[in-house]
């Protein structure tokens, strides 16, 4: 990398301070050239790493302002390169003159992500390390943090550099008898061993790729489609759910035509509402258009939040059952009870929870009133059991990048051919190729064998200054 790069690294109206950040072989002797220490004695260029520095920016004899420089030598730096950082006022002005007079000095400004690019390139971190840094900087909950951070840490690294270690050293006794082919009776590689280590192999991909369905849940946040009849409440529970007028409320029948989507992080478990249109038989065309897309909702959602008028339940499940219960197999259905509190009486409550016993035993129900936001706290917690969210820590290896997921797919389909040809008793070669394409899918995660095209569509993804 021969070009310096310059950008600012936090975010717009951030705080009162910014940081901005220079990296490259002429970044201590670019800043050199614009900063001016408080105190008489060395320069930037014969100052030692890992210090930090009092002065000002200027230009010529006009000062841009009063800033600490910290400075960072290569290869011990984020990077790998000469790095400084500089510590200014928060002002958008003073940070754009900054920023010109680095340029002008010989900077350029810095493409999205670059400087995780160029760690990565200069062997600073794995490429899952890298995609890692994004998710940290993304991160919204606890759950999302602790795995960003245990895998840009490098625990999933780790996991898959013993993989490869084994998987290489199996390719390398099946490619040791090719080269003693002309000799049969020569066997480097026993049968039965290899065929337990394949085993284990898969048994650790596998568990892997199973870990994704937990992790894009934490990652992207859990779908929840919240639906039923018209005029249930379904707008009114998911105002009441993010505390904000979101979704309009009216008496009206057909009010929300289209899906309304938002988020909110209900005990450290991220969750995806979807409000959607009432399901009602009309003639409106626009109506009929939101009713379609809320069943298309109802199929990607995880957890589906039925809701019924506690007023008019046997009539509202009879005429919805046929159309909600057979796609809602396969998730957690809860009926949601809306309007309680309009019930008269004890008789009411037997007459619906009669209704619940015929409906399969997976699924959940409770009463609620969303208006006057009675058992909303009993309603999250139903939420948070439903999620199946386990207990993680930071030692845990999830898996949230759909290319890490495809990729593991892919080496798990290798290794299972692997096991076929050494039950089939197949010629070494075969099996050794199925070897070499199992560790070139896992090599892929890590950026051993990642395409410019590749890199690319991950980086550019990343925020200015990172």
């Amino acid at each position: 990398m021969e070009d310096t790069i310059c950008a600012v690294s936090t975010a717009p109206g951030a705080g009162g301070i910014a940081v901005i950040r220079v990296s490259g072989p002429k970044a201590i002797a670019i800043c050199n050239t614009i900063f001016v220490p408080s105190t008489a004695g060395k320069d930037l260029l014969s100052q030692k790493a890992y210090t930090l520095r009092y002065g000002s920016i200027r230009r010529g004899e006009e000062l841009i302002d009063e800033v600490l420089v910290a400075l960072f030598r290569a290869p011990h730096s984020f990077t790998g390169e000469d790095t400084v950082e500089i510590t200014c006022h928060g002002s958008v002005y003073v940070q754009q003159q900054i920023m010109q007079l680095l340029i002008e000095s010989g900077c350029r400004s810095a493409l999205p992500g670059e400087y995780t690019q160029r760690a990565f390139m200069n062997g600073k971190m794995d490429l899952s390390q890298a995609e890692a840094v994004a998710d940290l900087i993304a991160s919204t909950s606890a759950g999302q943090h602790r795995l960003a951070l245990n895998q840009m840490r490098g625990g999933f690294s780790h996991e898959l550099r013993n993989l490869r270690e084994q998987l290489l050293h199996i390719t390398s006794l099946m490619e040791l008898e090719l080269d003693f082919s002309d000799h049969e009776e020569l066997e480097f590689a026993d049968r039965s061993e290899l065929s337990t280590l394949a085993a284990h192999i898969e048994t650790v991909i596998s568990r892997l790729a199973n870990s994704f369905s937990v992790g894009n849940a934490i990652k992207n946040g859990i779908p929840v489609a919240i639906i039923g009849e018209t005029n249930a409440g379904k707008s009114t529970l998911l105002n009441v759910l993010l505390n904000e007028d979101k979704a309009i409320v009216s008496d009206i029948h057909g009010t929300t035509r289209d899906v309304i989507e938002d988020t909110i992080n209900i005990g450290g478990i991220t969750f995806r509402f979807i409000d959607t249109a009432g399901i009602r038989e009309t003639h409106d065309v626009i109506e009929s258009i939101g009713i379609e897309r809320t069943f298309q909702k109802l199929d990607q959602a995880n957890i589906v939040l039925w809701m019924i008028d506690a007023a008019d339940a046997s009539l509202q499940i009879a005429q919805l059952s046929e159309k909600i219960l057979p796609r809602s197999e396969g998730k957690q259905l809860i009926l949601v009870f809306n309007k309680a509190d309009l019930l008269t009486g004890t008789s009411d409550v037997i007459s619906v929870r009669r209704n619940v016993a015929s409906l399969p035993e997976n699924v959940k129900s409770i009463f609620i009133s969303a208006k006057k936001r009675e058992h909303i706290d009993e309603l999250q917690d139903l939420l948070i059991q439903a999620a199946h969210i386990p207990s993680l820590s930071q030692n845990d290896i999830i898996v949230t990048n759909i290319r890490h997921y495809e990729a593991l797919t892919h080496a798990l389909e290798s290794i299972h051919r692997v096991q076929e040809g050494l039950s089939a008793n197949l010629s070494g070669d075969f099996i050794s190729q199925d070897l070499r394409e199992c560790i070139f899918h896992l090599s892929d995660i890590v950026g051993e064998v990642t395409t410019d095209q590749v890199l690319g569509n991950i980086f550019e993804r990343f925020c200015i200054g990172k």
